[in-house]
């Protein structure tokens, strides 16, 4: 039985409810989709390996969760006040100053919501409105929400390819070329999903310089730097975040709890900017979920005040884990792949494959192709690279947010797979 790996949707449904056009232009998250085809397959009793989740593989720290059993022992489950609770706003502020170098932020230009990407929501519906005109410029390959995201807001999304030439990193001259009279927002996502690598401090800098020029001279751009992977760095270089070159009323700083401290169900993300961006944002969650759950603050407190150890121990497992899965890569014939530096993923260009059959006798002619019959067939999950833009669909996403021994076990597979191409 062959497992499609994206979901059909009913057509004749949503012409017979009359939804809406937005929503019919929304294609489903491609990295979900493939996590929830693996996890079928395992229901049926097929052993699948996923290198599909963007998801750590260990349980949220124990301090941490008994901060927020505490908290809900002590009757905090009530209403808060919409931007978040005044000490963990303080804290993100504390965090941003400590390790960041951003010491302009106070708890007042700070929001908490329901997770990175719903900031990143608030950030952009903020910004742009529909049929605006405005620009996005957004360096690809990127994660596959922020297209559709920035687009639901009103957002024209001008993309700046990038490729593994270049670790998949965008150059001053390309942005420089990138940049109109209509540019409104510059996202960096630095560790990148999907595709592993990070800017170094020298180059943020070099991209902010531009920036400061354009809008000396009448730009209103505005950088996003989304930082959610900024703790999982295992590269010479130190982390550092845009926003640090910038002029702070020219900058928003995206983070959250999920990645760095294994919290991606509890929906924790926060934001700091300019304070009348950041009340602008508390306006629209007002009217869309009010706030968080009130028990989590405390949690997020205690990971950001004293949760370092618990990075620096799960950082030295990825650690391991990408040079594992990077060795793996390495081996395979007409492969090009950066070696990972930051986040949790590795980004190969499998194009050499396309034009050969797999043993099941599936043309390969696209990442799809590709990760259908991997799925399929060596019982593999990987993300197509098709939705990430710019040379993505030459590429698939593969996650070492998992055991070495599924490493490999799963990365054996894919060698097999690839040695019986004919």
């Amino acid at each position: 039985m062959m497992f499609p790996l994206v979901p059909q949707s009913s057509r004749a449904y949503a012409q017979a409810m009359q939804l809406s056009a937005r929503v019919n232009r929304l294609k489903p998250s491609s990295t979900l989709a493939v996590n929830a085809l693996a996890k079928e397959m395992r229901q049926r009793g097929i052993d699948v390996i996923g290198f599909g989740a963007g998801e750590p593989d260990f349980t949220t720290p124990a301090h941490i969760r008994e901060a927020a059993k505490h908290a809900l022992d002590e009757g905090l489950t009530h209403y808060s006040p919409i931007p978040g609770e005044p000490a963990a706003r303080a804290a993100a502020a504390r965090k941003f100053a400590r390790d960041n170098h951003l010491d302009h932020f106070t708890a007042e230009n700070v929001i908490i919501s329901a997770g990175g990407k719903h900031s990143f929501y608030l950030l952009t519906h903020a910004l742009f409105d529909p049929e605006c005109g405005l620009e996005m410029i957004l360096p690809t390959p990127a994660w596959v929400s922020y297209r559709p995201i920035a687009e639901m807001a009103g957002a024209t999304v001008v993309e700046v390819r990038t490729s593994v030439e270049s670790d998949f990193k965008m150059t001053p001259a390309q942005l420089r070329a990138a940049l109109t009279p209509r540019t409104r927002m510059l996202l960096i996502n630095s560790p990148s999903n999907p595709c592993g690598t990070m800017y170094s401090p020298a180059e943020l800098k070099a991209l902010a310089a531009v920036i400061t020029e354009h809008n000396a001279a009448g730009g209103k751009v505005v950088v996003a730097g989304d930082d959610i992977y900024e703790k999982i760095v295992y590269a010479d270089t130190a982390f550092a975040t845009i926003g640090q070159f910038l002029d702070p009323k020219w900058s928003v700083t995206l983070n959250g709890m999920s990645k760095a401290y294994a919290m991606t169900g509890w929906r924790i993300g926060y934001a700091a900017g300019p304070v009348e961006l950041i009340k602008a944002m508390s306006k629209l969650q007002g009217q869309m979920i009010t706030c968080i759950a009130a028990f989590c603050f405390p949690a997020m407190v205690e990971a950001l005040d004293k949760g370092e150890p618990d990075v620096a121990e799960m950082r030295e497992h990825y650690r391991q884990r990408a040079a594992l899965m990077h060795e793996y890569v390495s081996r395979w014939t007409g492969v090009r792949c950066p070696r990972p530096t930051g986040a949790f993923y590795l980004f190969p260009d499998i194009s050499a494959w396309f034009g050969h059959t797999s043993a099941g006798g599936t043309p390969l002619r696209s990442s799809l192709d590709v990760a259908t019959a991997l799925i399929n067939e060596a019982h593999v999950a990987v993300v197509p690279g098709d939705e990430f833009g710019g040379c993505g669909p030459n590429h698939i996403r593969l996650s070492f947010a998992c055991s070495t021994e599924k490493i490999e076990m799963g990365m054996t597979r894919i060698g097999e797979f690839v040695r019986t191409l004919g």
